[in-house]
């Protein structure tokens, strides 16, 4: 156990990545760095820390910053509730913990929107606490050497691994192990076509000395993806003012902005759910013409495959009061300024609404 945690810790000082939250203790930036870097590349995730960073230098910038603010920075990071996350947790250490976070992951974790994983990382990094953070990466490396063919996503699994890791960081740095872990298996003990003969534990590794290496981590069985069919509306004026909507809390891509649009489990016709549209929103009497309507635009989620097709009108003009509390009507040059889901901004930008 402890040679496992002295070979990773010497790995790491000499192979790990220069990243900017591995420069500071300072909790704010690690629980930034942690939630933005969730399900999210390096390469990726680095431009949108160094945004954040910028433009919310501290939490109390954070709490105080306009939610579309927020959600405008986060646009094409994915997984909003990330964003919704942050800020609601941003807000309660401001405002109940007077800005400082706190120490230990039990107290992390009373704060909505910190869960077992981040307040592990913070409490770690940032304090020296020995709590194990456990996360893909580290599955794949400890199932890998150590043999664990436990379903990683089920409450035995994750129980298991997070209880090794936190025998084997006994006797090390409990931040360094955390990062060391996460960093071994980003680099070096990949998913697919890892360097094996070359590994630190080539010896040790159950996986390579029993030619499984492909088979571990395991996991459940997928769940089945369902398909969905969105049938947008954008309808716009001569003088280029675009409707648009804000889409709920409970719902995918929670409170940003997209379009009217009518959703059904399977394809059918453009122009059948225009006149559905219009019912839906009260807009039968508005006098339009179709401009375009767009090839299907195909957009994946974690257990969602959603099919857009954009119906593009130019009509006379709009009621005076839009029916619905979540409809608005904007200029189009201020399109830019409202965050949308990944999928509207690549059919804005084809369309040349927007700017790549």
């Amino acid at each position: 156990m402890e040679m496992f945690g002295r070979k990773l810790i010497k790995w790491y000082l000499k192979n790990q990545r220069k990243l900017p939250w591995r420069e500071t203790k300072d909790p704010y930036r690690i629980w930034l760095s942690e939630i933005i870097m969730q399900q999210t590349r390096v390469s990726q995730g680095l431009e949108y820390y160094r945004k954040f960073v910028s433009n919310f230098p501290d939490v109390f910038s954070l709490t105080a910053a306009p939610e579309t603010k927020v959600y405008k920075l986060w646009q094409g990071l994915g997984y909003y509730n990330r964003a919704q996350n942050l800020m609601q947790a941003a807000r309660t250490i401001a405002n109940e913990y007077q800005g400082q976070f706190p120490e230990t992951k039990e107290e992390l974790m009373k704060i909505k929107g910190i869960g077992p994983y981040t307040a592990a990382a913070i409490a770690s990094i940032a304090f020296g606490k020995p709590d194990p953070v456990v996360d893909g990466n580290v599955f794949r490396v400890l199932s890998r050497v150590f043999g664990i063919d436990t379903p990683l996503d089920t409450a035995k699994g994750k129980k298991e691994f997070t209880s090794l890791a936190g025998r084997l960081m006994k006797g090390q740095s409990p931040g360094d192990f955390n990062q060391a872990l996460m960093e071994f298996g980003a680099v070096w003990c990949k998913p697919r076509n890892p360097d094996c003969d070359h590994c630190i534990f080539f010896e040790e590794c159950y996986a390579r000395k029993n030619n499984i290496v492909s088979q571990l981590p395991v996991k459940k069985p997928k769940t089945r993806i369902k398909d969905r069919f969105f049938y947008y509306m954008v309808a716009q004026t001569k003088n280029g003012v675009i409707l648009m909507k804000k889409r709920g809390p409970d719902d995918i891509w929670k409170n940003l902005y997209d379009f009217p649009v009518i959703v059904t489990n399977e394809r059918t016709k453009p122009l059948e759910n225009l006149i559905a549209l219009f019912e839906k929103i009260s807009f039968n009497d508005m006098i339009y013409t179709i401009k375009h309507i767009s090839n299907e635009y195909i957009h994946l989620l974690t257990h969602q495959r959603i099919h857009a097709v954009f119906i593009r009108l130019i009509v006379e003009n709009f009621p005076e009061n839009t029916p619905e509390n979540d409809l608005l009507l904007i200029n189009k040059n201020d399109i830019e300024k409202y965050p949308v889901p990944r999928l509207v901004e690549q059919y804005l930008q084809d369309q040349k609404l927007i700017k790549h």
